[in-house]
């Protein structure tokens, strides 16, 4: 409900309609909103940081391994809209800040191990500045969710992001990580 409505726009009345309990029972849990908000937004985190820990594990090809984080991305916050993103920053400012610290996070050490192992497998350029091109990365993507710079109504979000990463790969690959990435969006546009 916090992802689909908002943070500020969902009530506990919303929350214990939806859940089928008393207000009552929800209070006996949380003395206030604003701990239940922590606790949701930190329970998303970390199920969506176990996917990433596991996507890591399981050693896919570098290029391969960046759409399936974009799908894990998809998996979890398929629905958000900018609302409660925007609502979480601005009514919730100390925990907004430690959520993005903890993204920065997760996906610096995805994005760093991805860097390290497309480069030693010659699919990325050697000539990489690893930590610019995480930044680079990861902080477009995030303009991306901006509604002045991307309207919804002129750029599909999902469209948008497939295009981010895909100019990234170009950017950071090398002859045989592009000749993967070709070969891969035509396999994915025959499925």
């Amino acid at each position: 409900m916090f992802l689909d409505l908002g943070f500020k726009s969902v009530t506990m009345d919303d929350l214990a309609k939806e859940l089928a309990i008393s207000k009552k029972t929800i209070y006996s849990i949380y003395s206030n909103k604003s701990e239940l908000v922590e606790d949701c937004t930190f329970h998303l985190s970390e199920a969506i940081y176990a996917a990433v820990r596991d996507l890591m594990n399981e050693q896919r090809h570098p290029i391969d391994e960046l759409f399936a984080m974009r799908s894990i991305v998809l998996r979890f916050l398929n629905n958000e809209k900018n609302a409660p993103q925007y609502q979480l920053q601005k009514y919730f400012p100390r925990l907004f800040k430690r959520l993005k610290d903890r993204q920065l996070m997760i996906m610096r050490d995805f994005l760093m191990r991805n860097l390290e192992r497309g480069v030693q497998e010659g699919i990325y350029r050697a000539d990489l500045n690893p930590e610019l091109v995480f930044r680079l990365h990861f902080f477009t993507y995030f303009t991306l969710k901006d509604q002045d710079l991307f309207p919804e109504k002129l750029i599909d979000p999902n469209t948008a992001i497939l295009e981010h990463l895909k100019y990234h790969i170009r950017g950071i690959s090398t002859p045989e990580g592009l000749k993967f990435l070709e070969e891969y969006l035509k396999e994915q546009q025959n499925i």
